[in-house]
């Protein structure tokens, strides 16, 4: 499989900030304040389910949800991370990686469907951003 006709699905455009590239995957911020929310997103177009990935596209994509789910637990200490790959609303695959704390707004439930989406501000965006990229090459 090769990246050649993949483009980000627009959904995930509008809803997410870029923060890197990996060898497979692009690491996006998902623009919800209430939570520092990570999507990877593989460079293969067409793709759904994580076994549409050959075997050993799979093992990257899960050392690259490691590596992101490392930064992110060192920019944002939690008590728990969430890791979800659901598509029942965007069907591109895109593997969830959420930092999370007791007592955070949707506590102890999932975060999708909760609430309102609260914006980054930019200023908080971007450093948001710098220390992920900072962690995803240290």
């Amino acid at each position: 499989m090769s990246a050649a006709g993949f483009v980000l699905d627009p959904r995930l455009a509008a809803d997410t900030r870029a923060v890197a590239s990996l060898p497979l995957c692009d690491v996006q911020l998902m623009d919800d304040a209430r939570w520092p929310w990570l999507l990877l997103v593989p460079r293969r177009a067409g793709l759904v389910e994580i076994a549409d990935l050959p075997a050993d596209e799979q093992a990257q994509l899960w050392q690259e949800v490691n590596r992101a789910a490392a930064a992110l637990r060192t920019v944002a200490p939690c008590d728990k991370l969430n890791l979800g790959a659901l598509g029942n609303i965007v069907r591109q695959l895109h593997v969830h990686v959420i930092a999370r704390v007791e007592g955070d707004a949707a506590w102890p439930g999932p975060v999708w469907g909760h609430g309102v989406r609260m914006a980054r501000d930019e200023e908080g965006a971007a450093a948001l951003i710098a220390a992920l990229r900072h962690a995803l090459t240290a």
